[in-house]
């Protein structure tokens, strides 16, 4: 696996800057390869990883660049629980951990350099420089990954009875006797509006 300098430079090539998420990001996914023994992620180790992510923002993508996970590879997959945290799966030995960044780290970061006064800059050399121990807890854990949660999973596709759109992987719901998109069995997260997209 690369190191810490090489894995930062391709994360903030991947996010478009460099910030405090992403140092925490590349170390958290770092730690966790390494407590499962997966040396290369991108390459002959690929197909052996499963990461969970469980917040949308910048240490998500450094997780990503170090572990090769995507979502478009069903590799990587996104609970939305505003935490700092990921769960590395190796599916070859069956073994699970998660990593989470501790709270205490931050203020952490402000002992370790006052002189500094921006809290990003503060945060960014205080996270490289900390120890796994202060930066994150460590759990491991059991997961039951279902098979058409797997990468390359084939499953039966179904069409939404009321708005004729496929549906992959088993995720339409029965309503009134009817098999439906999440849509339209009312999970939207978009509100439709008339043709040419007007708003009134």
């Amino acid at each position: 696996m690369k190191d810490l300098d090489e894995l930062l430079r391709d994360a903030e090539q991947a996010h478009g800057h460099l910030c405090a998420g992403q140092v925490l990001g590349v170390r958290l996914a770092m730690l966790g390869l390494e407590l499962l023994g997966i040396e290369d992620p991108r390459g002959k180790d690929r197909k052996r990883l499963i990461t969970y992510v469980e917040i949308d923002r910048c240490a998500t993508d450094a997780v990503a660049v170090v572990t090769g996970c995507r979502l478009g590879k069903r590799a990587l997959k996104f609970r939305d629980w505003g935490k700092v945290a990921a769960t590395f799966v190796d599916l070859a030995s069956g073994r699970a951990v998660r990593v989470s960044a501790k709270e205490s780290s931050k203020a952490l970061a402000r002992q370790m350099h006052p002189e500094i006064e921006g809290k990003n800059q503060q945060q960014m050399l205080a996270y490289r420089e900390m120890s796994n121990a202060d930066l994150f807890h460590i759990q491991w854990v059991k997961v039951d990954v279902a098979a058409q949660e797997l990468p390359g999973y084939k499953g039966e596709r179904i069409v939404c009875e009321a708005c004729g759109e496929g549906i992959n992987f088993q995720r339409e719901v029965r309503r009134d006797g009817r098999l439906l998109c999440r849509g339209c069995a009312g999970e939207r997260y978009y509100e439709e509006l008339p043709q040419g997209g007007a708003t009134s």
